[in-house]
């Protein structure tokens, strides 16, 4: 009796996070055509405070050794409305661009992850939500998460 009264409470307690993670995406719409959602489920920490998330979007080309490449485009951050939960959206990627430094024609190109230009894109970490992308098909979204060190310095007055 006993044995089966916990494992009924431990299987409640593993289908909570998973259906309230299915209800927090009830708040995004699916993709529209030529668009792809991406979610990504962050795991929770004790001083999320500490973590931020950076979001790298791109995509992977032959391209020469030589030369640096970016695309053009950005991303844009949305509320959506009724439920106040953001989502990212890259609504435009491209065209690719880069230095114009002379290589050997006969050079062989290389397999490249080639991101958005700009400064890097850095978000709030939240595990307590999804963070959701939107990008057109074929674009890939990467990310890094970067953490605070513990010490904390003072600034000298000047």
């Amino acid at each position: 009796m006993i044995k089966a009264w916990v494992t009924t409470v431990l299987l409640f307690l593993l289908a909570v996070p998973t259906s309230q993670a299915v209800d927090n995406m009830k708040a995004f719409p699916p993709a529209e055509e030529g668009m792809v959602r991406l979610v990504l489920h962050l795991p929770k920490q004790a001083d999320e405070a500490a973590f931020k998330v950076e979001l790298i979007v791109g995509k992977t080309v032959q391209v020469d050794e030589g030369n640096r490449y970016f695309f053009g485009g950005k991303i844009e951050k949305e509320t959506i409305k009724g439920w106040g939960f953001t989502r990212y959206m890259v609504s435009k990627f491209g065209p690719m661009a880069g230095t114009l430094m002379a290589v050997d024609p006969n050079a062989p190109k290389v397999d490249r992850f080639i991101t958005l230009g700009g400064e890097p894109y850095i978000i709030r970490y939240n595990s307590r939500l999804p963070v959701v992308v939107y990008v057109p098909e074929g674009v890939e979204v990467r990310y890094r998460i970067w953490t605070a060190g513990a010490e904390v310095k003072v600034v000298e007055k000047g």
